[in-house]
């Protein structure tokens, strides 16, 4: 089962020079609590920018120039990358955004943190077929403990079809 996470901004940005824009604990906690003991897919600057792998993870490094990365398994495309694991496992596909654009239309779950403030970045989420999805839950928050603006945790499931 592929399941795509990410935190995306009012405006759609997710990133800027292959950083986060925001801190928002509540939401590293969560990323933390949903994706540890799951497999982990990253395109290579994702991973740079973690800057090692994530720990209690199998961490799976989507590049197309490099063939190992200690402590990381490497393959060179998403099939590749999802071809590692059964299909009934949960694969959390982390980023960046062009792995995301491959994975949006074929991903069963969507676990969106929706950050409540606009940001400049270079880097934005692709667009989605939100009637594809139906939201299963959500926790909104008018303000964090050390963010001061509004965010709220939303599960998607893929429609049958």
């Amino acid at each position: 089962m592929i399941s795509i996470i990410v935190a995306v901004a009012q405006n759609g940005v997710i990133g800027d020079k292959n950083s986060l824009l925001w801190h928002i604990s509540e939401d590293m906690r969560f990323f933390k609590r949903t994706t540890s003991g799951h497999p982990v897919i990253m395109g290579r600057k994702t991973y740079e920018s973690l800057g090692r792998p994530l720990p209690n993870r199998t961490n799976v490094v989507i590049s197309r120039t490099q063939t190992a990365i200690e402590g990381c398994k490497v393959a060179s495309s998403l099939e590749e990358a999802m071809a590692m694991f059964p299909n009934e496992e949960e694969v959390f596909v982390i980023g960046g955004a062009q792995i995301y654009a491959l994975a949006i239309d074929i991903a069963d779950k969507f676990y969106l943190t929706r950050v409540g403030h606009n940001y400049e970045g270079d880097t934005s989420f692709p667009e989605w077929k939100s009637d594809e999805w139906q939201l299963i839950s959500k926790e909104d928050y008018e303000r964090g403990e050390k963010y001061p603006y509004p965010f709220s945790f939303e599960v998607y499931e893929r429609k049958q079809k």
